[in-house]
């Protein structure tokens, strides 16, 4: 089972990504794909760590691999990264029957997430978000792992019992934005894509997945039965952005 990491590299990975950003580079949309493609993957197929990564899983094979980058934003906000071109949540790929599922390696990632805060968080505590092909920098699939807002979270835990299997609108709104949102459980997203269940779940998303951020926070349902709770937003009615649930200081962290 080829899977490493390099923890110890997390300054290796901060410094690249800037310098990929970095002006004039700043318009470079493949700036993460270069970095996957041309050093991560490449560095650990020479036998050494995948650095600027943190880790790679190349388990079923390469072109089902990912791998986990620490974003230059954020103090513990990991990124994880499709080893194959994917170009973003539009990609016709993603909705595929056989296509791996990615949120499930980006709920793994939330360890990396812990590491760099060196504390464990509760599964309420973290989110993994994808925003829409028009409220993106980049043009390869990266899934964001992070904390979730503090505020979100105290909303979601009031709002959690209302949710079943079917997506609909919130009547609450998550930082000014009325979410879609549904119940599924699951222990580590494993069982389905919610890539899928968005585009057969909510009416017309098929056609338009570009439109749509998708964002999966963890949960505790009553009688402790552990899932998520699935949100999505369209950016033509001006939202798009699930990443804005997600806090880069992790401040929930913190929380006694």
């Amino acid at each position: 089972m080829k899977v490493r990491s390099s923890l110890v590299y997390p300054f290796v990975s901060i410094f690249a990504f800037v310098a990929l950003l970095a002006e004039p580079a700043r318009a470079d949309r493949m700036a993460l794909w270069k970095i996957v493609s041309l050093e991560c993957v490449p560095h650990f197929e020479k036998g050494g760590a995948p650095v600027p990564c943190e880790h790679i899983d190349i388990t079923s094979g390469e072109d089902r691999g990912y791998v986990d980058f620490k974003d230059q934003r954020g103090v513990a906000q990991m990124l994880t990264i499709p080893i194959r071109r994917v170009t973003g949540i539009e990609d016709p790929a993603l909705l595929e029957p056989d296509t791996p599922n990615y949120f499930a390696g980006a709920w793994g990632a939330r360890a990396y997430v812990e590491g760099h805060l060196h504390r464990s968080l509760p599964r309420e505590a973290v989110a993994i978000s994808v925003n829409s092909m028009v409220r993106r920098s980049q043009d390869q699939l990266h899934l964001h792992v992070d904390c979730v807002d503090n505020d979100v979270a105290t909303t979601l835990a009031e709002y959690k019992d209302r949710l079943d299997s079917q997506w609909r609108p919130m009547s609450v709104a998550l930082k000014g934005r009325h979410y879609w949102a549904r119940r599924l459980d699951s222990r580590d997203l494993s069982d389905i894509s919610p890539f899928r269940l968005l585009a057969d779940g909510v009416d017309g998303a098929k056609d338009r997945m570009g439109q749509w951020t998708l964002v999966a926070i963890g949960a505790t349902f009553s009688g402790d039965k552990p899932g998520f709770i699935l949100l999505a937003d369209d950016a033509e009615t001006g939202g798009g952005h699930g990443q804005d649930l997600e806090d880069r200081e992790c401040a929930i962290a913190t929380v006694k």
